[in-house]
């Protein structure tokens, strides 16, 4: 095998061929950046969490194919993932997810001890995620944790601490990943059901659509809760609203759950993520003006 046909495998073990899963950890860890840092954060801080974040997701993809890889060979949309198709070897996979780990730990060796100790549960968290399926009704919320450690983190580079609003911030996130991901596991749900995992859109069965839609309003509610507590402006609460026209928009999209469209949905949250970022980003802009 070249060398360019095992970086191509590498890109794709990480998902860095589809940075989807990126972008749902980046913003709300670029929403707690920017709130930590009250509209100002440090460069050097935004740059750590963003390499950090594009590190320990992919660090964490390929802990995902390692695990899955048993289950991933009967499910026609991952029979081809370079672990369980035996082009990259487990223990490959293994070796390329604890040298990206490594380095997201070494960007981070700068900071203060709050966020060196809360890095231990960030990757404890991140690396037992994909086993989570195997015993959780919804794993979803688990992944919500997994994907938002990065807000707690955030504040404490900034503050050296960790407020009651960066919490407020992670359940928020808790609550919108179950949202996109039952969108996911709706596309699953048959293969799900044959290979014995769990997932939300198992848990909520016929409910799932409503299930959706109230996480997604409980995510709104709480993330207006800390625009109060942050004494926010109106863009704040305009890219709320917009992130709520997006929300409705997918409710269009899930409300027949037709694989396609629930897939369209999930992906589409990246605006989401991002609608709720540039309220924030603006509102700050405009207290200093």
């Amino acid at each position: 095998m070249t060398l360019a046909e095992r970086l191509s495998l590498y890109l794709q073990l990480t998902r860095l061929n589809r940075p989807i899963g990126i972008l749902l950890l980046l913003w709300p860890t670029l929403w707690a950046v920017w709130i930590a840092g009250a509209g100002h954060p440090s460069w050097h801080i935004v740059l750590i969490f963003v390499l950090g974040t594009v590190l320990m997701r992919s660090a964490g993809c390929a802990i995902n194919d390692y695990a899955d890889r048993d289950f991933d060979r009967h499910v026609k949309r991952t029979r081809d993932r370079p672990v369980t198709s035996g082009r990259i070897a487990p223990r490959e996979a293994l070796w390329l997810a604890a040298i990206l780990a490594l380095i997201a730990l070494l960007l981070i060796l700068p900071l203060n001890t709050l966020t060196l100790l809360l890095s231990v549960p960030a990757v404890f968290l991140a690396a037992s995620y994909p086993f989570s399926k195997r015993y959780f009704a919804i794993p979803q919320a688990y992944l919500g944790i997994a994907f938002g450690f990065g807000i707690p983190m955030a504040f404490a580079a900034q503050q050296g601490s960790v407020p009651l609003v960066a919490w407020l911030l992670l359940i928020a996130n808790v609550f919108w990943a179950i949202a996109y991901d039952t969108e996911y596991a709706m596309v699953d749900r048959d293969d799900d059901i044959h290979l014995g995992l769990h997932s939300s859109a198992l848990l909520f069965g016929k409910y799932d659509v409503a299930a959706v839609m109230s996480c997604y309003a409980i995510t709104l509610v709480l993330l207006a809760t800390v625009g109060q507590m942050i004494v926010s402006g109106w863009f704040y609460y305009a890219g709320l609203m917009l992130a709520a026209g997006i929300a409705l928009y997918h409710y269009s999209l899930i409300k027949h759950r037709q694989r396609e469209a629930c897939f369209a949905a999930f992906l589409h949250n990246n605006w989401l993520g991002a609608a709720v970022f540039v309220g924030i980003v603006l509102d700050y802009l405009t207290r200093t003006q």
